[in-house]
């Protein structure tokens, strides 16, 4: 029971507390389109939250093909959404103010919402995921959005771990394209002919990056025995207004992820709460 817990133990736990950016974290951020942070969350965090949080993956993911059944996409992850509406537990860990707080102050806001929360577990010898830009699949007014990807454990660089192209954010070319083989090839292209350089790097335990919308990413393919299980959660300026959707996907997070809310209006719905606010 919590009540008869040392507090060594709900120090080990804690999903609220401040964690330290500096201006130059911010600076960076800006900069590059994405930081990655060591020690944000302890092993005691991710070992409490992660047993649930994979629990309910392989609980309601709806892949059954085997690899080599699938086409690139389904290949490259298990992709579960909104884990917070399915248990208690995941609930308070995404909804945890350490995260959020540090989302606000890389995007410079007077705080973040909610647009969505999705494990990403890439199963052993999963294929590699396409360069890609997240903010394709979303009908969001600006470009304050951050992703952060939080693995639940070390991602050594067989496992799988994102890697960014550093400051690509400010690229155009590209943004029209879905996760694809197509995707790919004509954005590792565009990518050479900028000539910006590419992060690809592990992660240690409790390091956790965060990513702007327009950042473009990718990873690799999981070459070892076990899955690479990562959770995120996708933050939004809290006054965030719906656009008018560009494409079908856009349509469908529309209907999927901001129900009832309306073009040109903030994006205030029970699907999309308030998560932290400096107000």
């Amino acid at each position: 029971m919590v009540g008869r817990m040392s507090t060594t133990t709900l120090a080990a736990l804690d999903i609220d507390t401040e964690y330290t950016i500096t201006p130059e974290h911010i600076a960076r951020f800006r900069r590059d389109g994405y930081i990655k942070l060591k020690d944000v969350l302890s092993a005691g965090v991710l070992q409490h939250y992660g047993r649930e949080i994979t629990r309910l993956v392989l609980l309601l993911n709806k892949e059954s093909k085997p690899l080599d059944q699938r086409g690139t996409y389904s290949k490259a992850f298990l992709q579960v959404m909104n884990l917070w509406r399915q248990s208690d537990l995941v609930r308070e860990f995404v909804f945890g103010k350490r995260l959020a707080r540090i989302a606000t102050e890389l995007l410079g806001t007077r705080g973040v919402r909610m647009y969505h929360d999705q494990a990403l577990y890439k199963e052993a010898g999963g294929g590699y995921t396409p360069w890609h830009v997240d903010q394709y699949y979303w009908p969001l007014e600006t470009e304050k959005t951050v992703t952060a990807w939080i693995p639940l454990h070390a991602v050594p660089l067989d496992n799988g771990p994102l890697s960014f192209s550093v400051g690509s954010q400010r690229i155009k070319i590209g943004r029209e394209l879905e996760i694809s083989d197509e995707s790919e090839k004509k954005i590792q292209e565009q990518l050479k002919l900028s000539n910006l350089p590419i992060n690809e790097t592990p992660y240690d335990l409790g390091e956790v990056s965060f990513h702007l919308g327009f950042t473009f990413h990718r990873a690799g393919p999981n070459k070892l025995d076990y899955p690479r299980e990562v959770m995120t959660i996708i933050y939004m300026d809290r006054d965030m207004r719906l656009a008018r959707p560009m494409n079908r996907n856009q349509e469908n997070d529309w209907k999927g992820w901001c129900p009832g809310a309306q073009i040109g209006e903030i994006i205030d719905t029970p699907l999309n709460p308030v998560l932290f606010s400096k107000d």
